[in-house]
């Protein structure tokens, strides 16, 4: 394998390993015995689909626009597989990125809402680490 390619292979893990992270950081916080902060928990959520889809299109050679719009992110993976429709749901996230961080914007997100992002968000890393596993990754 080329040094090119081993560079590559490992900043899409370093991906993965943010967007773990971010995941386990949004599930914690249901552990919080009062004043569960959803609003964190859905954009943790947000943030470990957004760079599961990066740390594939990092992993494809692909340029990415700076952008929290999982939907423009979901574009630029479809060349590569069908299973991009199966993560059509995670556009659902993309406010999160912004809302959930600054009292300006901010909007209610109740537990079902906070769930529900966990549920999205689990569902991008399920099928996005199948498809590094496809090909022939195991980061």
């Amino acid at each position: 394998m080329s040094a090119k390619k081993q560079d590559i292979i490992k900043r899409a893990n370093q991906w993965t390993v943010f967007a773990d992270d971010d995941l386990r950081i949004a599930r914690h916080a249901f552990k919080l015995s009062s004043s569960c902060p959803y609003r964190i928990i859905a954009y943790h959520a947000q943030q470990c689909a957004e760079k599961y889809l990066k740390a594939f299109l990092v992993y494809k050679n692909v340029d990415f626009p700076y952008t929290h719009k999982l939907s423009r992110l979901l574009e630029l993976c479809l060349p590569y597989g069908s299973w991009v429709e199966k993560l059509r749901a995670a556009e659902e996230l993309t406010p999160y990125a912004v809302t959930a961080r600054y009292p300006e914007q901010r909007e209610k997100v109740s537990k079902k809402d906070a769930l529900r992002t966990i549920e999205i968000a689990s569902l991008v890393k399920k099928t996005m680490r199948k498809i590094f596993k496809q090909e022939g990754l195991h980061l």
